[in-house]
């Protein structure tokens, strides 16, 4: 992927990605761990997701808000992780479908690829 796909997503976010989201996408354009799962996903994917989980009649009365999320990649299962944009911090956070849960996960970036690429199960428990 080069810049200028990067700058048009972000364009159409209306945000910028996380430097550390935005670097590794500008060397693979996602990642994918043992069984198929998307750990990272695909910059298009990045987009499409956070463009639905912020509309307003997405999921009207059934989560909390989605606005300050950036959601990047999955378990598998349903659980999907995210950056915290508001406010700017480094940490990833998971989302739990079932219970709109929204627990730390990671320090950052690549200790979450570190932890989601070498551990089973939800290792975010």
């Amino acid at each position: 992927m080069d810049g200028t796909a990067l700058a048009e997503a972000e364009q159409r976010l209306g945000r910028g990605l996380p430097a550390q989201l935005a670097a590794l996408l500008l060397e693979t354009d996602g990642v994918v761990g043992a069984y198929g799962k998307d750990v990272v996903w695909s910059l298009d994917r990045i987009v499409e997701q956070n463009l639905l989980f912020w509309s307003p009649d997405a999921f009207p009365g059934l989560y909390m808000p989605f606005d300050p999320l950036l959601f990047f990649g999955d378990n598998g299962g349903g659980d999907q992780f995210a950056f915290v944009l508001t406010p700017d911090r480094p940490d990833i956070f998971v989302w739990d479908h079932e219970d709109d849960s929204r627990l730390w996960a990671a320090r950052e970036l690549e200790d979450y690829l570190y932890r989601s690429l070498t551990s089973g199960g939800d290792w975010y428990r």
